[in-house]
């Protein structure tokens, strides 16, 4: 059932658990994902960057897949097809193709763009009954070619933004895209509280979910993080499966090759990341 990600992620706040944003890359992605939220009966978001977007041949492609999948599979759960760090140019393309969520990342414009950007969509996100998250601060890392330092987010920013009539809020608070290195510092949770305390009821997000110990995690969600995304944990154990089937010699018995059997061990590698991570966010259950 296709949604925004507005009560979902309400429920989330209230409840003091987390909803998942797990990012799609192809129908396999998407299929496991759906099905794993279906079974578990829990809410979900998928979530899509402009780069895996555009490899998916464009958001309408992509909309267009995930509502017949979701139609065809008999999903029941709320789902919210979101796009993720989009560009102004790619909230407005997603807007036309059907998303459900969007999200504006301003963070690398001064405050005072960031806000009459974010303002403008959130104004047009709305009138199409569309859920809209903003981000403030930096994620460090890369993602589409942006580079962030990881820098923590300003609360009393943070606060002008929430004020907008964002649905969720994403702020920086040492989190990174990609792997950890080892000599990680850990989330600033002194920075979560701060801004949980400025911005009152607003759904917090964190990003970079994968390879943030369980115990941040489970502390995150108590200060206010309604949403985590993941997308690398999944990458990894797609690949870990299909490396493990090649290296089986699994695709040159009989019809191995096959990409439908192929791609099988990888695909259920996803479902099993996306399980333990529900079950740690506490969503199991709340659909």
């Amino acid at each position: 059932m296709l949604v925004s990600a507005t009560e979902m992620l309400k429920k989330a706040k209230e409840g003091h658990y987390a909803v998942g944003q797990f990012n799609i890359n192809n129908l396999e992605w998407t299929k496991s994902i759906l099905q794993t939220a279906q079974e578990l009966n829990s809410p979900v978001i998928l979530g899509v960057s402009e780069g895996a977007g555009k490899y998916m041949t464009g958001f309408n492609t992509v909309a267009a897949m995930v509502k017949a999948m979701d139609q065809d599979l008999g999903i029941t759960v709320p789902v919210a097809l979101h796009l993720d760090h989009g560009t102004y140019d790619g909230c407005y393309k997603c807007i036309k193709a059907g998303f459900t969520s969007i999200m504006f990342d301003g963070s690398h414009y001064a405050i005072e763009e960031n806000i009459e950007k974010t303002k403008e969509l959130v104004a047009v996100a709305h009138a199409m009954g569309m859920s809209i998250e903003a981000e403030v601060g930096s994620i460090g890392g890369e993602e589409d070619g942006v580079v962030g330092m990881g820098e923590c987010a300003d609360p009393a920013e943070c606060k002008q933004i929430a004020d907008l009539g964002v649905d969720m809020l994403a702020a920086g608070i040492g989190n990174i895209h990609g792997k950890y290195p080892a000599n990680w510092a850990g989330l600033s949770f002194e920075t979560l509280d701060a801004i949980q305390q400025k911005t009152g009821v607003m759904p917090l997000v964190l990003h970079g979910g994968t390879g943030i110990p369980e115990d941040m995690i489970k502390k995150a969600i108590s200060l206010g993080v309604a949403k985590i995304n993941v997308n690398t944990e999944c990458q990894l154990s797609f690949q870990e499966a299909t490396r493990k089937y090649v290296e089986a010699g699994k695709d040159l018995e009989g019809k191995g090759f096959d990409p439908r059997k192929l791609l099988a061990p990888g695909a259920e590698a996803i479902k099993a990341t996306v399980k333990t991570k529900m079950e740690l966010f506490g969503s199991v259950g709340k659909a």
